[in-house]
């Protein structure tokens, strides 16, 4: 019996859901390879990680480019390393309208959401599948259950991730490897401005989970082979009462509604 420890890739592992989810797999015995663009951050997390007794190679690169799937995959298997899990979770958020979206960030978040994801599936789904083994994780969020003004490019993107998870699993599933789409609510990370989202009073409220529980009900998911996690009573909620929203009440909201211009300017 091999007494390697398994391992897995996690991109976006500097803060928030992916560093808790670091942390999760870490305190489960995990080794772990690191992506982030941020390297003084990405270095401080990986020294964290290391001192729980586990091996951590960090990788810094920038997940926003089309060609860093490749790039990736090749630094985390360097020297025949196996990966166990892959868990793309790198992503970030902006608010307003299509028409007022810088199309430089708009660009950047389709890579970092949509095509680097799939990329990093395609390599990685081919190990796996060589193999017969292995878990996939593709962190989404509630927002692809229901479209709403102000977040179409993050919402789609993330919807993308839920119907591409579905079909990955559809295929992997067959050849022993599991895929599972991780669907969080608002959570207390960095991803929100907090001179603009009270995110500790949200937290005290209940309507933001910590990243901790969030990463570990994912995790759980994940080992188990769920299809999906959508971690939290109220985030369940959520996603049962927005399909009886009615589309005239969406409308409304955002014309008259204070977070986005209702007349032309």
């Amino acid at each position: 019996m091999s007494l390697q420890k398994p391992r897995a890739l996690i991109t976006g592992a500097c803060s928030g859901i992916g560093l808790a989810i670091a942390r999760e797999l870490a305190r489960r015995g995990w080794d772990l390879c690191v992506a982030s663009e941020n390297r003084a951050r990405l270095e401080g997390a990986a020294s964290e990680l290391r001192a729980l007794g586990i091996s951590v190679d960090d990788v810094v690169m920038d997940l926003s480019e089309p060609s860093s799937a490749k790039a990736l995959f090749d630094a985390a298997t360097r020297d025949g390393a196996v990966v166990d899990a892959l868990v793309c979770n790198a992503g970030f958020f902006f608010f307003g309208e299509v028409a007022d979206a810088d199309p430089e960030r708009a660009e950047r978040m389709l890579a970092l959401h949509v095509v680097v994801p799939s990329l990093l599936c395609t390599y990685f789904a081919k190990e796996f599948r060589r193999r017969k083994r292995g878990h996939v994780m593709l962190v989404s969020s509630i927002s692809a259950f229901r479209d709403f003004p102000g977040i179409a490019y993050y919402a789609s993107s993330k919807k993308y991730l839920r119907g591409f998870a579905r079909s990955l699993r559809c295929e992997l599933a067959a050849y022993g490897v599991s895929v599972t789409c991780l669907l969080p609510g608002a959570t207390a990370t960095a991803l929100y401005d907090p001179d603009v989202v009270p995110v500790e009073l949200a937290s005290r409220l209940g309507v933001m989970m910590p990243p901790e529980r969030v990463a570990r009900e994912g995790v759980e998911a994940m080992l188990r082979g769920e299809a999906e996690s959508v971690p939290g009573v109220f985030n369940r909620a959520v996603v049962r009462a927005v399909g009886y929203v009615p589309q005239v009440a969406i409308d409304a909201v955002r014309r008259w509604g204070p977070w986005l211009r209702a007349t032309e300017p």
